[in-house]
């Protein structure tokens, strides 16, 4: 019998099935009631140190009251004519009254009187914990305004962090999609509510300890529904996986208690390395540049945790409590107990049926897969990316309607407003309005105001109209042009150009994280399985399947293919969050499925030394699961794009076609032709690298093959051509 500590784990969960579910229950309690004590609410921190615009925006936080923070643009508009002075005088005392409210300006009307903007500085952040995500005394402030038969909006920095707030019904509409597809795909009702239950209890723990983690850290408040859509994804696949092993025990004819351990030895195990692989990949995010980005990889990691735990053992335990119910009814019919199912020989499954045509054309095979694949990745080249900003998102949100009628009524420039920062002791002031002339001459620049001094005099202050809205590709263009003729020490800072840092800065991080995450993903690999030809073939099509989520997020959302299904009207760059948490999320997601396969396929290779037989067994006896496993994790990461704010649509829609992509075009395709290509050097490990630790995934158990020679196992060297 297999004596590994997994072994050894999963056996006593399902031999003592109710002590395990207790201990769960209770660990479980103790996460809540320690982090209900002394976790931390979420909080944004969204300064990006290093950068012009902050700079700029720390400058003004020291020298000018109410400049820098949080900033609300507040909207009057009437349809009946010009505004009454009284609605505008009465609405500035109102805002004037709101906490933490430092400046509220005189109302700028519009060329025909009918429209007024009213800016509202504070005197904190909209990071603050008071203001973030709360516009309630705005709303209560507009409300009378309201009354009055006034159309009334609002958009800036504060009330952005307020206008989409996630429903929350993305979660359940997941769980329900999960649980009608492995109905389906298992025939059982029991079988099919193990992973549910497992992942329901892993969600509960990675929302405790996501809430401790608030207290250690800034944690952004999107973070939390990020790492419930990848838990939920993860927990529900590696539960699934220990599940499909399980049941498959049982049908050799093998005893709960033993089918339940042996399936946490293997299929857990393979489980572990596959958490393994997400979490080095979500490590990758803390080389974003950004503290936001860690707050996700490090909340997204605790709830992969969290799930890979709850598998460990309540999975087990509910098997063993589930005895053969577990195996669907038609099936236990016709089965002896103690004897195996004659139905599991005797039908090769489709998918087997499916390797071996692959495996007998594999150059075809491939060829047409690239090239599938490719076209969607293509228009990735074409791919331009730009913070959310309120003009990308729903038109039912009243930033959005602050955005359109302010374009309307001022031009698009109105909400692309950029401000000059010179500290006087630097910059003298006949060198700076020498360069704001000529600013003022450049194509793209609608207006350069005169020259200000803060309340200290410490700064001059020069605000610039751009011609373009902020998230046109030609408003990029025009402020590297205004950057170009700056005097030195002089800023170019103020929401738009904020926004531009933050885009040139992730693009520029974005091949930073690829390249940390890819060689930290072959290093793990190549450990684990002992081939260089396998983690180098897997990180390239892992990296395939992200280009053809961002080609595919391209063409929806920049393009306009189809973008009406999702409730956006018009088409959007692509929000500039997207890209890198797409792909450390994505790479790690892919590679949990190569572990899945690979590891059935190196158990086959060890146990006959065939290459090819290797290959469509082990897609035999997998095949069924990814995609299962696939289908619920598109399930739950399209539900993810019913949320209102566009970001989450992204991430929703790419995820789901990637994991698509990867489960079909890579696993079923791809992945078995390349290796019924290559035979045995799949598992070509050079000498050099003979020092490499040995680590054993999804080895025989002892109880579903007998080994000759002893417990050990062959060497892949032995099976290798000399």
């Amino acid at each position: 019998m297999h004596t590994t500590l997994l072994y050894r784990f999963g056996h006593a969960c399902a031999a003592h099935p109710y002590r395990a579910l207790l201990g769960f229950v209770l660990a479980l309690g103790l996460l809540i009631g320690v982090s209900s004590a002394v976790g931390g609410e979420t909080r944004e921190n969204w300064d990006v140190t290093g950068t012009a615009s902050q700079d700029g925006i720390e400058l003004l936080r020291d020298h000018v009251p109410g400049a820098g923070n949080a900033f609300a643009d507040v909207v009057v508009h009437s349809d009946q004519g010009t505004l009454p002075a009284a609605a505008t005088d009465d609405l500035r005392q109102r805002l004037a009254a709101m906490p933490h409210v430092a400046t509220v300006a005189d109302p700028r009307f519009s060329a025909d009187g009918d429209t007024a903007v009213i800016d509202v500085g504070y005197d904190v952040p909209e990071t603050d914990p008071y203001l973030m995500g709360n516009d309630k005394d705005l709303t209560a402030a507009i409300e009378p305004t309201r009354a009055d038969g006034l159309q009334v909006e609002m958009k800036g920095s504060l009330p952005e962090t307020a206008a989409a707030p996630m429903k929350g019904h993305a979660e359940i509409i997941g769980i329900t999609l999960a649980l009608l597809i492995m109905v389906l795909a298992f025939g059982s009702v029991v079988a099919a509510g193990l992973p549910i239950a497992s992942a329901i209890a892993g969600l509960v723990a990675g929302s405790s300890g996501v809430m401790l983690l608030s207290a250690a850290m800034n944690v952004s408040p999107s973070a939390p529904m990020v790492a419930s859509m990848v838990g939920l994804g993860v927990g529900i696949d590696y539960a699934l996986l220990v599940v499909s092993r399980h049941v498959e025990f049982l049908r050799r004819g093998h005893e709960p208690v033993d089918a339940a351990a042996a399936a946490v030895a293997t299929a857990g195990r393979s489980a572990v390395f596959a958490a393994t692989t997400v979490l080095v990949s979500l490590m990758g995010l803390r080389l974003a540049g950004l503290p936001t980005y860690s707050s996700f990889g490090f909340a997204t990691a605790i709830a992969v945790v969290a799930m890979l735990a709850a598998t460990l053992v309540v999975v087990p335990a509910l098997c063993r409590l589930a005895g053969r119910r577990i195996i669907p009814r038609r099936v236990r019919r016709t089965m002896v107990v103690g004897q195996p199912d004659s139905t599991v020989a005797a039908r090769p499954p489709l998918t087997a049926r499916w390797a071996a045509r692959i495996g007998a054309r594999p150059v075809t095979a491939i060829v047409i897969a690239l090239i599938a694949m490719l076209a969607l990745a293509a228009p990735t080249v074409a791919m331009r990316t730009w913070p959310q900003d309120s003009g990308a998102q729903s038109s039912e949100l009243t930033t959005r309607k602050a955005h359109d009628l302010m374009a309307a009524e001022f031009g698009p420039g109105v909400n692309a407003d950029v401000l000059v920062v010179a500290p006087a002791e630097q910059v003298g002031a006949g060198e700076l309005r020498a360069a704001l002339a000529t600013i003022d001459a450049l194509p793209g620049v609608e207006a350069v105001a005169p020259v200000t001094q803060s309340p200290d005099g410490a700064l001059d202050l020069a605000p610039i109209t751009i011609a373009y809205d902020p998230a046109d590709e030609a408003t990029q263009t025009v402020l590297d042009d205004i950057r170009a003729e700056l005097p030195d020490g002089a800023i170019l800072t103020g929401y738009t150009a904020y926004l531009d840092d933050i885009s040139t800065l992730l693009q520029h991080r974005l091949w930073v994280v690829i390249g940390f995450v890819v060689a930290a993903s072959v290093l793990l690999l190549t450990v684990v399985f002992r081939s260089v030809v396998i983690p180098v073939k897997a990180a390239f099509m892992n990296l395939l399947s992200v280009a053809a989520a961002y080609g595919v997020i391209t063409m929806v959302f920049q393009w306009g293919w189809g973008l009406s299904l999702l409730g956006v009207d018009h088409p959007v760059a692509v929000s500039s969050w997207v890209p890198i948490l797409i792909f450390a999320i994505l790479f790690g997601l892919s590679m949990d499925y190569e572990v899945f396969l690979l590891s059935r396929i190196r158990e086959e290779w060890l146990a006959t030394g065939d290459a090819k037989a290797s290959v469509v067994q082990g897609l035999a006896k997998t095949g069924r699961v990814i995609t299962t496993a696939a289908a619920i994790m598109v399930a739950v990461f399209i539900s993810f794009a019913s949320e209102t704010d566009i970001v989450l649509k992204m991430l929703g829609l790419g995820m789901a076609v990637a994991v698509l992509l990867d489960a079909t075009v890579i696993r079923m395709v791809l992945v078995p032709a390349t290796m019924s290509l290559l035979g045995r050097y799949n598992w070509w490990l050079p000498t050099w690298l003979e020092w490499l630790p040995r680590i054993g995934i999804e080895g025989p158990t002892g109880i579903d093959r007998p080994r000759t020679g002893g417990d050990e196992q062959p060497e892949v060297e032995e099976l290798l051509p000399a």
